[in-house]
């Protein structure tokens, strides 16, 4: 992944439930308008981060279900794994890191001894992260009981509380804060620090995420009680930490304007798209277009093809091999391929009918 071989110009890390994801929104509106800035603007020359609190397991489920993109680095189960590409290539020396100070069996025969949790599905109990159900009014007294056991028996770990039920235990090296400077320490000793990094988040999990000197963060308008109160304890008076007043992914998009990290402009929302344009033209942002520009064709929501079409063929003219590679390059995944074949299939006629 030759992204991974340079010095980002921007890496957002973004949670995914009620953050990068909002599942208030069927159409998937907020998340479709990301995509289409990121694919556009973004993804050739910086890094998209998915921190989630999800297992492997359950974080594929939400990929079947949503049009997510497919991120650069993929941080799971609350920060206790971090996987590279679509592939999922394990980090092997962050798992070091975290077998420190650390019994699996421990914590769970300690945990047991407490009525008041409830243990989650065999695909979140992972093995670095063990996560209960407990009701939000026993929380605390449960946290600080249950932590002085483990202490007791020799372990270093963090009990995390977020979403008004969820309570996850992990290694003291753990967590989504802990992942984060782990990669930007990497990447610094790699001399590929990235220019700018912007944290995404809604809940009380992403809170260490805000913790990390040095990065840009932006909370969604909809971010819950417990992530609120920490700002409000810890950081009210950074600048760099803003509370959005867009939802979901359609405040990240607003983090990225405030900020000044870049464009901000989704091409979804851009009704005419010989307006659409960048100083420094890359071939992603011709094919975006080319991809919103057949969808509202298909509808029928395009009166006067003509001018764009003539538009694509000065493009392909000019920059024909560079083009077509910018199509095997952002549709080459094997869960994309549908959506290759129904581009390639509108381009090539296109390019047959209307531009060679």
């Amino acid at each position: 992944m030759d992204r991974l071989k340079i010095s980002a110009r921007l890496m957002i890390v973004s949670d995914l439930d009620h953050t990068m994801v909002d599942h208030h929104d069927s159409e998937n509106l907020s998340l479709l308008r990301f995509n289409s800035l990121w694919e556009s603007n973004y993804r050739h020359d910086s890094l998209l981060v998915f921190s989630t609190g999800r297992s492997p397991t359950l974080y594929k489920q939400l990929r079947k279900e949503k049009p997510m993109l497919t991120p650069d680095i993929t941080i799971m189960s609350v920060g206790t794994e971090i996987t590279y590409g679509n592939s999922m290539v394990p980090d092997d020396g962050w798992v070091e890191v975290l077998n420190q100070k650390w019994d699996r069996n421990i914590v769970i025969e300690e945990s047991s001894k407490f009525p008041e949790l409830t243990l989650q599905s065999e695909t979140e109990l992972r093995a670095h992260k063990i996560s209960f159900y407990v009701q939000k009014d026993k929380a605390q007294a449960v946290m600080k009981a249950l932590l002085e056991c483990l202490e007791k028996r020799g372990l270093d770990v963090k009990i995390i509380y977020s979403g008004g039920m969820d309570l996850d235990i992990l290694p003291q090296g753990a967590g989504k804060g802990q992942a984060l400077a782990y990669l930007l320490q990497k990447f610094k000793t790699e001399g590929k620090l990235p220019k700018h990094t912007l944290v995404c988040g809604d809940s009380g999990n992403d809170a260490e995420l805000f913790s990390i000197p040095e990065v840009y963060g932006v909370m969604v308008s909809n971010a819950q009680e417990e992530l609120l109160q920490w700002h409000a304890q810890h950081a009210k008076n950074n600048p760099k930490i803003i509370h959005a007043t867009e939802r979901c992914a359609a405040g990240i998009i607003q983090a990225i304007g405030h900020f000044s990290l870049g464009q901000n402009t989704p091409p979804r929302d851009v009704m005419d798209f010989l307006e659409c344009k960048l100083e420094n033209v890359n071939p992603g942002h011709e094919v975006v277009k080319l991809y919103l520009f057949y969808e509202r064709w298909r509808r029928a929501e395009v009166e006067n093809s003509e001018p764009y079409l003539a538009s694509l063929k000065a493009a392909c003219v000019k920059r024909r091999a560079t083009f077509f590679r910018a199509f095997r390059f952002f549709f080459c995944e094997e869960r994309d391929r549908e959506r290759f074949w129904a581009i390639a299939g509108f381009g090539t006629a296109v390019i047959c009918e209307h531009i060679v």
